[in-house]
């Protein structure tokens, strides 16, 4: 595959989302309103960014020489949950404005399927370093622009009535799924 068409897949036809469903709690759960949805977004696609990159090295300098690449589940967990925290450290101290804004998305990124999701597809594809940075940061993007949508439709549809049956989650899930066919499109 060709380097754009990685990127594409990555955020668009096969977003991690809404084609692997991981992530699916931070996307139903911090989409209420655009700004927080759009913090979700960005600090998930760093966390992506930094970690996928550790892991790609960590993963063919240390575990496939050595023989030991059924230790990638337990790597990439401590690679994730080591950057979340760091950051979450910096960021208190050097930026505590940030901090107060992004205070409750940093700790649910280490608890995100998407991002380990993410390093163990971008092993599974068999990419090299370039094709891993293209995918990593496509698929960060892809989940910052669908949580993003997700969350402009919801926060319109909190003003419009709907249906008790439908409310909350339900309705949820139905945006969801129109959304899931809407971007399968764009691989046709």
């Amino acid at each position: 595959m060709s380097l754009v068409s990685i990127f594409i897949a990555s955020v668009l036809t096969e977003n991690i989302i809404l084609t692997k469903f991981l992530g699916i709690c931070p996307f139903i759960g911090t989409s209420h309103r655009e700004k927080g949805a759009l913090g979700m977004g960005l600090s998930v696609t760093f966390v992506v960014f930094v970690g996928g990159i550790i892991a790609y090295f960590l993963y063919h300098y240390v575990l496939v020489p050595t023989g030991t690449e059924y230790l990638r589940t337990i790597l990439f967990v401590l690679i994730i949950a080591s950057i979340v925290q760091s950051i979450n450290i910096i960021i208190r101290k050097k930026f505590p404005k940030i901090y107060e804004l992004m205070g409750i998305f940093l700790p649910l990124i280490a608890a995100n399927c998407a991002v380990l999701g993410i390093a163990f597809l971008m092993i599974d594809y068999q990419y090299n370093f370039i094709e891993t940075v293209v995918f990593i940061l496509g698929s960060g993007l892809g989940f910052t622009i669908l949580i993003y949508i997700y969350a402009t439709i919801r926060e319109k549809l909190a003003q419009r009535p709907v249906l008790a049956s439908f409310q909350g989650v339900p309705i949820a899930l139905i945006i969801a799924g129109i959304m899931a066919m809407i971007f399968s499109r764009f691989g046709l």
